[in-house]
């Protein structure tokens, strides 16, 4: 062992530790991987570490490239309409009952899965299945968790399916290997898609918890939050006044949403700081007990007591309304109290469910993550704007089709199954038909540029890069063939000859879901593609079931929240706690791994 390799599994173990440890995000830990690399490639010695060139040599991986282009064609399915027009179609399925519908649900999001990226999907299809768990009379606890796994099932099905098999194909392109055909990973995630399937009808209903929604976290009183307008009269001594210097916000709960001035709405952002005049029209969000206080303040009268032949409304209990945080949200790394949420979009916040805990206290000055569940009151007009936003996804009604674009979705269709043709006959390589297409969504209005490049998500994009560096340092400096060669010696000293294939492909397979588990699937296939080439190399057979082996094990993330993204969005709004995702999660990973051990090998021989 030289001791460029022990700087480079000293790398490794910070990375992984970082990882684990969550205290930077994943990307930014990738980033540090590269630069630290970098810093030892541009030292001037003579060494084992790779030369700059070689590093930087990972961004003319086309795998990455696919990656994002294949974000843009699932963001054209979503604007065109496409996806949400198959999650409406399920809305009339709740007089099926819950088995029938689940069944449905789950080969339905899985097709869909094999050709989309699995976020938007979920995204889409969360609040109808939400508003059928409803109808079916059942917890949604006991759908949410199947809509996630199914977008993994039908990533596994595919090439375009997940990210974690164009990565896979792509190092094996690096390494000199055939990449894997658009179908060629089917032959094992079918038969998976099936037997996971069964799994969850047989057993899903037992294993999944009874969780109550978000709102039930409320005593009654809290429930309580009443809308009133009042208006500012003559002599008032507010007249002159911010809101905040009046002092009303520090009693009661009493909360300023809206100021009506001249028949027009003050701007949201200048509420706050706009000083009150005579016949300014106040909407006020308050508990009971602040609604009486606001009663008596001198100052101001409320609308329902005033007979001024103004059109008055009565004071009403607000709207409650649930929310997740979505992965491209702008709110996320921010508090409620930075970016100003009250008068931003005229919703007070009640509470903050995060990995299987319900925030209470000191709400305003939690930074938002992804996947967060927000409790909120409003009024009806409040809540409709904030559906316009791409920063929460209000989990209140179905989605219906849009029709903004809708005269375009038979393009993006198009588009996508000529990529599909091209690419299983091997007439075009993935990366040249993923970005031709894109160029001809771009050029046909199917979306803009600007809503393709945001739909990117690039933090995933930096994890690749980073990892796929360490990946080079790891080749380069023989640590993925030292880690190789240790694992073929500890089986050549405990395995018979005719068995030590199949040993080692089970290692891989499950330090792989290890890796998925702790870290994420990205970082996972990235690290571990590399070694298992290593591996089939030392021993002398063909790579190709190792890889497929990684490809699938970093997909099955079934037994924690945060090794799939998809895992991570429905953990908050199901009301999950972490051992909800392993009780019924680890179970699901053995029959993955034992129908995976199965197939692979009868399939891809060594």
């Amino acid at each position: 062992m030289t001791w460029e390799i022990v700087i480079i599994l000293i790398i490794l173990a910070a990375a992984l530790t970082s990882f684990i440890a969550e205290k930077i995000s994943s990307d930014l830990t990738a980033i540090c991987v590269f630069a630290v690399l970098l810093v030892f490639a541009v030292l001037p010695w003579d060494s084992a570490f790779p030369e700059m060139e070689e590093l930087f040599g990972v961004f003319a991986n086309h795998a990455p490239l696919t990656v994002a282009a294949m974000f843009i064609l699932s963001a054209a399915l979503d604007k065109t309409g496409v996806i949400d027009g198959i999650a409406y179609k399920l809305t009339g399925l709740a007089r099926l009952g819950f088995y029938p519908f689940l069944i449905v649900m789950i080969l339905c999001v899985a097709v869909v899965s094999a050709f989309v990226n699995n976020t938007p999907v979920v995204v889409v299809f969360l609040p109808v299945v939400l508003s059928l768990a409803r109808s079916l009379d059942v917890p949604a606890s006991k759908l949410l968790i199947p809509l996630s796994y199914a977008s993994i099932f039908g990533g596994v099905c595919t090439l375009v399916g997940t990210s974690t098999n164009l990565l896979g194909s792509g190092i094996m392109v690096q390494y000199g290997q055939e990449p894997l055909g658009m179908f060629e990973i089917a032959w094992v995630g079918v038969p998976l898609l099936f037997a996971a399937a069964v799994y969850l009808l047989i057993f899903g209903n037992r294993l999944l918890p009874s969780r109550e929604p978000l709102s039930a976290i409320l005593s009654e009183e809290e429930r309580k939050e009443f809308l009133t307008e009042a208006i500012i009269p003559r002599r008032s001594p507010f007249i002159g006044k911010t809101f905040g210097e009046t002092g009303l916000h520090r009693k009661s709960g009493i909360h300023l949403l809206e100021i009506t001035r001249d028949d027009q709405q003050v701007p949201t952002a200048e509420t706050t700081t706009t000083p009150l005049r005579e016949g300014d029209i106040l909407v006020l969000s308050c508990r009971p007990s602040g609604f009486a206080h606001t009663r008596s303040v001198e100052g101001m009268d409320l609308l329902i007591e005033q007979e001024m032949g103004i059109e008055t409304i009565a004071a009403h209990e607000g709207s409650m309304v649930e929310g997740v945080i979505g992965p491209r949200s702008t709110l996320i790394g921010r508090t409620l109290r930075e970016v100003n949420f009250r008068q931003r979009y005229r919703m007070v916040p009640l509470a903050i469910h995060r990995r299987g805990v319900n925030i209470r206290q000191r709400i305003r000055r939690t930074p938002l993550e992804f996947g967060d569940t927000l409790l909120m009151m409003g009024t009806e007009r409040a809540r409709e704007e904030l559906r316009k936003s791409d920063d929460i996804l209000l989990l209140d009604l179905p989605s219906t089709p849009s029709q903004s674009r809708h005269g375009r979705a038979p393009i993006v269709i198009g588009t996508i199954a000529v990529i599909v043709g091209l690419v299983s006959l091997g007439i075009v390589p993935i990366a040249a038909a993923t970005l031709i297409g894109v160029t001809v969504l771009f050029l046909t209005r199917c979306l803009t540029p600007r809503e393709g490049y945001d739909s990117i998500e690039w933090s995933i994009l930096f994890l690749i890069y980073g990892m796929l560096g360490l990946g080079v340092a790891m080749q380069t400096t023989g640590a993925s063939g030292l880690i190789a060669g240790a694992f073929v010696s500890l089986v050549d000293a405990t395995v018979a000859d005719a068995w030590k294939p199949l040993v080692l492909l089970a290692g891989v397979y499950l330090i792989t879901t290890v890796f998925t588990e702790m870290l994420s699937n990205n970082a996972g296939v990235v690290l571990m593609t590399p070694i298992a080439i290593g591996l089939a190399v030392t021993l002398g057979v063909d790579p190709r079931p190792f890889v497929i082996a990684t490809c699938v094990a970093a997909s099955a993330s079934f037994a924690t929240p945060i090794g799939y993204q998809t895992n991570t969005y429905v953990y908050g709004v199901g009301g999950y706690r972490f051992t909800d995702f392993a009780k019924v999660g680890l179970p699901l990973n053995l029959l993955y791994f034992s129908v995976s051990m199965v197939i692979i090998p009868r399939v891809w021989e060594f």
